[in-house]
């Protein structure tokens, strides 16, 4: 590594340990390498800026996210919620397991972790710890840990991103992960049943069939997205950025139906897409600082020789490669790893005939446990900050969940056909 390059990453972990936004970060950092090296500022900037510009997938990332923001905005999150209790309130722990089941159905929805922990999540804590019926760390544990469905199970922000990083079909990424984000919500379900038991949570009230029918006929128009936004892709109807843009119409429709959303809401729901999409935009760009400096210094030609000095086999270097993102997953920002590493560690995977799809949901599961192990773990943030749950609980009470997303995750990389059986079955 060059001098240059050694300064830009002790620039980035300064600028980093001081709380400059990650992106920024980024920017400053990668702006010093190119000082360093007397690089010319004008045509790195115009590579970076042509290289979004042509990549027309990308624009389906802010365009999920405001339709993630109307549906969280709205009562659609709440007519999900009812009808989710309806059908598995009466066992148990019930609302627990709404929580895992509403995360799902909300996945097929929105593809952001944070937008459902935000949203639905926030509606599940304020329900199961009512009354001190849920002990509220567990409450807002499992809300966190079910949340990192949401980017597993179609569509997926960050598998949208890795698609326009590796060139790998979005379309074989969607539908890889379906049976993934199933296996996560079954395990946090069996740890779920466990514990219910264990603790004797309670059971939900009865609804009467009138309420019942109420509450189903209520469900419908939201349950018809993800067949709406899956079913126009996989028919070849819309790509996946035109599927997005009717997501968000959808979204805008189904909250203007149900009178939820006004001028200011609308306004409210503009600003947070905003936001958000900047905050991706802006680690994007510094991502782009990051990637031409590992170009420059050959990093990934230096990882490949160095795997294949080791002769690791394909099962072991995605061994290694987990542990390596969840080391790295504690303490940085997934959006980070996922621009910079994966296209370090792209020409190995190629090399270990490793299949991209199955090796870009290992590493978004890998990301998505990330957001929920401290001391970074984004999702705990969250959680703690709009359900008012001590950070120092929600720590205690996260463990146990993580080693069951862990159980999750090695079943995926040992039998890679749970990801791949469904693309290849339709033809990817």
């Amino acid at each position: 590594m060059s001098f240059a390059a050694a300064f830009m990453m002790v620039l980035f972990l300064v600028a980093g340990g001081i709380g400059v936004p990650i992106g920024f970060a980024m920017i400053v950092s990668g702006f010093g390498y190119l000082l360093i090296t007397g690089s010319d500022l004008g045509l790195v900037a115009a590579q970076g800026i042509n290289g979004l510009f042509s990549s027309f997938i990308l624009l389906a990332v802010p365009l999920f996210i405001f339709a993630a923001e109307v549906m969280t905005s709205s009562s659609i999150s709440n007519r999900l919620l009812q009808f989710v209790i309806l059908i598995v309130g009466r066992v148990r722990g019930g609302l627990a397991y709404v929580n895992i089941i509403v995360s799902i159905i909300f996945a097929g929805m929105s593809g952001s972790a944070l937008a459902d922990a935000a949203g639905p999540g926030k509606l599940m804590i304020d329900m199961m710890t009512r009354d001190n019926r849920y002990p509220r760390a567990f409450a807002g544990a499992l809300t966190a840990a079910s949340a990192t469905i949401g980017p597993i199970i179609p569509p997926s922000i960050p598998m949208v991103i890795y698609g326009a990083i590796s060139g790998t079909s979005i379309g074989a990424l969607f539908l890889a992960g379906i049976i993934p984000g199933l296996l996560m919500g079954l395990v946090l379900a069996i740890q779920t049943f466990i514990v219910a038991r264990r603790r004797n949570f309670p059971v939900e009230e009865k609804f009467t069939l009138p309420e019942a029918g109420r509450i189903s006929v209520r469900a419908v128009p939201p349950l018809l997205l993800p067949v709406i936004l899956l079913g126009g892709i996989y028919s070849g109807a819309v790509t996946p950025t035109e599927a997005a843009a009717v997501a968000a119409l959808y979204a805008i429709f189904l909250a203007i139906a149900f009178r939820d959303m006004t001028f200011a809401s609308m306004w409210q729901t503009l600003l947070a897409s905003a936001r958000g999409t900047a905050i991706v935009a802006i680690t994007v760009v510094g991502a782009l600082f990051f990637n031409y400096v590992v170009a420059g210094e050959q990093i990934p030609n230096l990882v490949a020789d160095w795997i294949a000095s080791m002769s690791l086999s394909p099962l072991a270097f995605l061994l290694v490669t987990a542990l390596l993102f969840l080391l790295l997953g504690a303490v940085f920002d997934t959006l980070l790893m996922l621009l910079v590493m994966v296209p370090i560690l792209l020409p190995s995977v190629h090399a270990l005939g490793i299949d991209p799809v199955h090796f870009g949901v290992v590493v978004i599961v890998n990301m998505m446990i990330g957001l929920i192990t401290p001391p970074y773990g984004e999702l705990l943030f969250l959680i703690g900050g709009v359900s008012k749950i001590p950070l120092a609980e929600l720590i205690r009470e996260i463990w146990g969940f993580i080693l069951t997303l862990l159980i999750a995750l090695l079943l995926i990389i040992l039998f890679p056909e749970l990801v791949l059986f469904i693309p290849q079955a339709a033809g990817y």
